[in-house]
C-alpha cells in the first residue's frame, strides 16, 4: 500500500518554490513540539521549516509523486530519525499512521497546489507553456492520462468535467473543439490541447489568464481525483488531529478553499484561527508569482465525543 521512501537514493533534478513556510509554522506553532503530517511534501521544504522550528518537532512526509518522495527524502536526510518519508496519497495515509502506531498529530500541512517541478516538467503534461504529452498524473505510474480521460468519457460529460472543475461558462464549445482534435487524430500533445481550446473560445487572456488555464485544471482535477482526496483529508483531518492540535491548509483556486472554508466552519469540531485567508508577504508574491493565488487558513481541533 504505502513505501517508505529510500531517502539516501539520489533524486532527479526537482525544483519547487516552497509557498508561506513562516507563515505554516506560525499558525502549527510547532514551538509545542510533537509529531507532524505533511500530506503534500513536494520538496519538503515546509517540513524542513518544521524541523528547523523545533529540536522537539518530528515530522512525516507523504507524497504521491516519486520525484517529490526522493527530493524530500534527500532534503530531510539531515534530520535522522526526526524525518520520515513515505509515499502515499491522501486516502492512504490514515491506514500508515494506524499500521506505523503512530497515533494522532499536533499538526497537519496541506500545500494543495500544483508543484512547480510538476508544472515546469513538459513530461508531466500539466502545462501549456511547452509541449508535452496528456499526462497530468501526479502519480505518473497509476491511474489513467488526461488523454485516455478525454478518449474514455462522452462529450457531454468532458463539458462537465470542464465546468465543474474548471468553471469554463463555454465548456460545451470546448468539449467538443476537443473531441473533434481527437477523432481527427490531432490530439496527442499539450499544446494540441490548448489549440483545440483556442478553437473554441478564442486567443483572447480573460481576466490576465490564458484561454486554455481553466480547462487544463479541470483535466487535471479530474485525472487525480484532487477534490474527492480533499474531501476525504477534510474528514480525515478530524480523526487525526489531536484535540488541541492544528490543522493548515494552503489552497490556489476557489474549489479547494471553499472545500476547506466549509470544512473548518464546523464549530463542533474546529476552532478557526484566521478568520480570512492568510496571503503570502508581497515581497513573496514578487519572488514566487504562484505564491499570489496562495490562500492560508489554519484551526484547531476541539474536544469532542469522537476524539480519542
Amino acid at each position: 500500500m504505502t513505501n517508505v521512501a529510500a531517502i539516501y537514493e539520489e533524486p532527479r533534478e526537482y525544483h519547487h518554490v516552497t509557498v508561506m513556510p513562516g507563515e505554516v509554522v506560525s499558525a502549527l506553532q510547532t514551538d509545542r513540539g510533537g509529531l507532524f503530517l505533511d500530506v503534500t511534501a513536494g520538496g519538503g521544504g515546509h517540513c524542513e521549516a518544521i524541523l528547523e522550528s523545533s529540536d522537539s518537532a518530528r515530522v512525516i512526509a507523504f507524497d504521491r509523486d516519486p520525484d517529490a518522495i526522493a527530493a524530500a527524502g534527500a532534503r530531510l536526510q539531515r534530520f535522522g530519525e526526526r524525518a520520515r518519508v513515505v509515499r502515499a496519497s491522501f486516502d492512504e495515509v490514515e491506514a500508515y499512521l494506524r499500521e506505523s502506531g503512530a497515533g494522532v498529530v499536533a499538526g497537519l500541512v496541506a500545500d494543495l497546489g500544483v508543484s512547480s517541478h510538476q508544472l515546469d516538467d513538459p513530461e508531466r503534461g500539466m502545462s501549456f507553456r511547452a509541449e508535452g504529452p496528456l499526462d497530468m498524473r501526479m502519480d505518473p505510474e497509476a491511474g489513467e492520462t488526461a488523454q485516455e480521460l478525454i478518449e474514455r468519457v462522452s462529450q457531454d460529460e468532458l463539458a462537465d468535467i470542464i465546468y465543474a472543475f474548471g468553471e469554463e461558462r463555454r465548456s460545451r464549445r470546448v468539449a467538443r473543439c476537443i473531441k473533434q482534435s481527437a477523432e481527427r487524430g490531432e490530439l496527442a500533445t499539450t499544446l494540441d490541447l490548448r489549440r483545440a481550446v483556442v478553437r473554441a473560445v478564442g486567443p483572447r487572456r480573460v481576466g490576465g489568464i490564458d484561454p486554455a488555464t481553466r480547462t487544463f485544471q479541470a483535466l487535471r482535477i479530474a485525472v487525480n481525483g484532487e477534490l474527492d482526496q480533499l474531501k476525504h483529508l477534510l474528514e480525515m483531518a478530524t480523526r487525526i488531529v489531536a484535540p488541541g492540535g492544528i490543522a493548515t491548509f494552503i489552497s490556489f483556486h476557489s474549489l479547494e478553499d471553499r472545500l476547506v472554508k466549509r470544512a473548518l466552519r464546523q464549530r463542533a469540531l474546529w476552532r478557526p484561527l484566521t478568520k480570512k485567508p492568510v496571503l503570502a508577504a508581497a515581497e513573496e508574491q514578487a519572488d514566487n508569482p504562484r505564491a499570489r493565488s496562495a490562500k492560508l487558513r489554519a484551526a484547531e481541533r476541539l474536544e469532542s465525543e469522537d476524539s480519542e
